[in-house]
Parts: structure tokens; C-alpha cells; sequence
């Protein structure tokens, strides 16, 4: 599947979630899936909302979003090849952060109804996408964690706290 001069097939089965998928699985997964693109600056997804769909980013960047009494805050970015969206589209909680695109920004969007679908027709597809979700959270904590040891020593010394 190829849009806007990009190999949709070539570029996921580059991808960690697809590393146990043959390439028809993974030809598959894109039917489910909907290209979308933004603007630079554009608003992908609203703090408040509950997510309705999953973002593989395939070109740009997207940034993580905080209100801090009007003052908004980045507090991350989702680059080329991560998935975003994932916290608040499983456990249908409103998302904490707006993302928004920082640069012109090409994603594959995987709708609540798609997912579905995705689960009750090819759910070995399904355990991947949702493998790779608890790996991308993983991750972010992981991440969040050494900027918090970090930021400790930094205020308090090391060994200190």
C-alpha cells in the first residue's frame, strides 16, 4: 500500500509490531487502518477526550501536550515508527495530554470500530498490536522513571532524597 509517495508495507514491516507478522498480516493490518495527515501545529487529539483510536507515527513528529493553568508544557514527543493514543483508547480514561503535530506529520490511525473488527477477525493481528502497546508504555515509564532519578539527584545530590 503505497500514499503519498510512502511504502505503508515496507515501513511497518520495519516495525517492532510486525516483526512476528508475515507480510500479508501486515498488508492486512493496513486495511484496518486509515491514513492521516496534519499540519504542522495541528491538533491530532484533545486533553479530556477519551481515545477512539490508536497513531502510528510514519512521518513527522507529534508532541505531548500539558495544560499548566493556561501555560501549555511539553512533556514529550512521539517520533517515527511509535505508537500514541494507546493509554487513554484502553482504558477509556480522558487523555491527560494533547497531542499535536510539531512538524507537517503522516499517521495511521486504527479506529475504536477497526480494532475491533481487527480482534474478532484476525486476532493473532490483534495480540501483536496489543504487545507492542504494553512495550510502548513500558517504555514511556521507563523513560519517565530515569528523568525522575535524574531530576532527584539533580534537586537533592546523589544517593540523597
Amino acid at each position: 500500500m503505497v500514499k503519498k509517495g510512502i511504502d505503508l508495507t515496507a515501513f511497518m514491516n520495519q516495525q517492532y509490531l510486525c516483526e512476528s507478522l508475515t507480510m500479508k498480516e501486515v498488508e492486512t493490518l493496513l486495511e484496518y487502518t486509515e491514513f492521516v495527515e496534519y499540519k504542522q501545529n495541528e491538533i491530532v487529539a484533545e486533553a479530556g477526550e477519551v481515545g477512539e483510536a490508536l497513531y502510528f507515527v510514519v512521518k513527522g513528529e507529534a508532541a505531548l501536550m500539558f495544560d499548566d493553568n493556561g501555560r501549555e508544557v511539553e512533556v514529550g514527543s512521539m517520533k517515527e515508527g511509535e505508537l500514541m493514543g494507546e493509554m487513554s483508547f484502553f482504558d477509556r480514561q480522558p487523555r491527560m495530554l494533547q497531542m499535536r503535530s510539531v512538524t507537517k506529520t503522516q499517521l495511521l490511525r486504527l479506529s475504536r470500530p477497526m480494532y475491533k473488527r481487527l480482534r474478532v477477525e484476525h486476532p493473532f493481528i490483534a495480540v501483536n498490536l496489543l504487545e507492542h502497546a504494553i512495550i510502548s508504555l513500558d517504555h514511556l515509564v521507563r523513560r519517565l522513571s530515569t528523568e525522575e532519578v535524574n531530576l532527584s539527584r539533580y534537586i537533592y545530590g546523589p544517593g540523597k532524597r
